[in-house]
């Protein structure tokens, strides 16, 4: 019963936008032009750090990973367009295929990036608290053993959790109530036992999530007590400055993160849902970019360097 149950699943419904076609349309035109944005804004990270030698550090190493995820590059781009097709056609099916692979692109980023904010803050910490040490402890070899540290724990974690949820039965439904393919609600869809599945994404997530939460909390915690035992008020600030824009980014990720997957299971509108969805996956990887670029001032002198440039190589 279950076996044909589950063979009988050929795609899923994503019902988690707006069925009114006006609303649709002005989603449509507001998701693209984010898409858009976020990607230019992270290619020109990418960009500025492979360019300006000044950039070629830890930091912006580490940081033009992050841009390239969203990864913010991939991330994006593994949602967003099914979104924007959803908003366009009445048909908002979606394959068990593509649904899988969207699922497991995903995971392997969100992990990825956990473990990078986490990564970043350690290295903060090094330059902060160790800056003798600092080019020593933080070498290419160490940059490079850590960032493919980072995505095998991210590919492992998504096969992981996409192995167990694509071999069960859904006979439930195949209505999704959200934008994409995620764990919570494909667990939602089955008519077998899922302890497992939640047993696993609960250890996972502290494995993931809490520990480099717990890492970048010390780290900071570290960070302040040695900053603060300087005693010029200017090298304060400058110590802190070089830490503002990783900062809010992390808090802007866990907040954002926390908002959309620590709510209750029912008892709110479908709209809340989707508002928690737009803002974590659409809203923070634009808004990563602008704050690296608007409070960082390397990025700002790389970005006038490079535009410099380009005006005089115009003028010639």
């Amino acid at each position: 019963m279950g076996s044909e149950n589950r063979t009988s699943v050929y795609e899923f419904i994503l019902v988690g936008l707006s069925g009114r076609p006006r609303t649709q349309r002005l989603l449509f035109v507001a998701i693209l032009a984010t898409y858009l944005a976020t990607m230019a804004g992270n290619l020109l990270i990418v960009g500025l750090v492979r360019a300006d030698s000044r950039l070629h550090t830890p930091m912006y190493f580490f940081l033009s990973h992050l841009s390239f995820l969203e990864i913010y590059i991939c991330y994006i781009s593994v949602t967003l367009p099914q979104m924007l097709n959803n908003l366009l056609e009445e048909d908002k099916a979606i394959s068990f295929q593509a649904c899988f692979t969207q699922l497991f692109f995903l995971i392997t980023f969100v992990g990825v990036e956990c473990i990078l904010l986490a990564i970043m803050a350690y290295d903060r910490y090094l330059a902060i608290c160790h800056p003798l040490r600092y080019a020593a402890l933080m070498s290419r070899k160490t940059c490079l053993q850590l960032a493919v540290a980072s995505w095998t724990c991210g590919l492992l974690n998504s096969a992981l959790h996409t192995g167990l949820t694509s071999v069960l039965p859904f006979c439930a439904s195949h209505h999704i109530a959200h934008l994409f393919c995620d764990v919570p609600q494909l667990l939602k869809l089955s008519c077998s036992d899922t302890s497992l599945n939640k047993v696993v994404l609960l250890a996972v997530t502290v494995l993931l999530g809490a520990i480099p939460f717990l890492c970048i909390v010390v780290s900071y915690v570290a960070i302040a007590r040695a900053v603060l035992q300087i005693r010029f008020a200017q090298a304060q600030r400058k110590a802190f400055s070089t830490c503002a824009s990783h900062l809010a980014v992390v808090t802007l990720f866990y907040t954002t993160c926390m908002f959309n997957y620590n709510r209750p299971s029912s008892g709110h509108p479908l709209y809340v849902d989707t508002l928690a969805s737009v803002l974590y996956n659409v809203v923070t990887p634009m808004l990563n970019p602008l704050i690296y670029c608007l409070r960082n001032k390397e990025v700002k002198a790389a970005l006038k360097h490079a535009i410099g440039q380009k005006n005089s190589s115009l003028k010639t």
